[in-house]
């Protein structure tokens, strides 16, 4: 069976960082702990994406990191209505800056189109910043 994965936009953070802090709130986690993120859309594709899939993050216009699927479980709001959470491994990995343009919800990646991890040692580096990062990118500087 083939992989895919997950791309989303993190609203309102401002780097990595940030999103771990927002991740690390009881409220956004399972209750075993785990970070999720709910969403209005099922993904028809979730055997591909339980498949070894990760969910990569754009924050401020650049892919900048991914996390590892765990898992999809259903949530049903105060309005009835069916979503899907995101459950995610709460390490998150580091990849090569890609720009990427806005888009709502989210949205498959292949995994050809993926960008890398980064290496072990730029993994534990200080991120650049978002603005630069971006214009590395886009001139193809990873």
């Amino acid at each position: 069976m083939a992989t895919v994965h997950l791309l989303k936009l993190s609203v309102g953070t401002e780097d990595v960082a940030g999103l771990a802090a927002w991740q690390a709130m009881k409220q956004v986690q399972t209750p075993d702990g785990y970070p999720q993120h709910v969403t209005r859309m099922w993904p028809k594709r979730s055997d591909e994406v339980l498949n070894g899939g990760s969910i990569f993050w754009v924050i401020k216009g650049v892919i900048q990191c991914r996390q590892r699927i765990i898992r999809l479980d259903e949530r049903t709001g105060q309005d009835g209505i069916r979503r899907c959470a995101i459950v995610s491994d709460p390490d998150l990995i580091r990849v090569a800056a890609t720009p990427k343009r806005a888009f709502q919800g989210w949205r498959y990646l292949a995994v050809a189109d993926a960008p890398e991890d980064l290496s072990g040692s730029a993994q534990t580096e200080d991120p650049l910043p978002p603005e630069l990062s971006k214009a590395l990118a886009a001139i193809g500087v990873r």
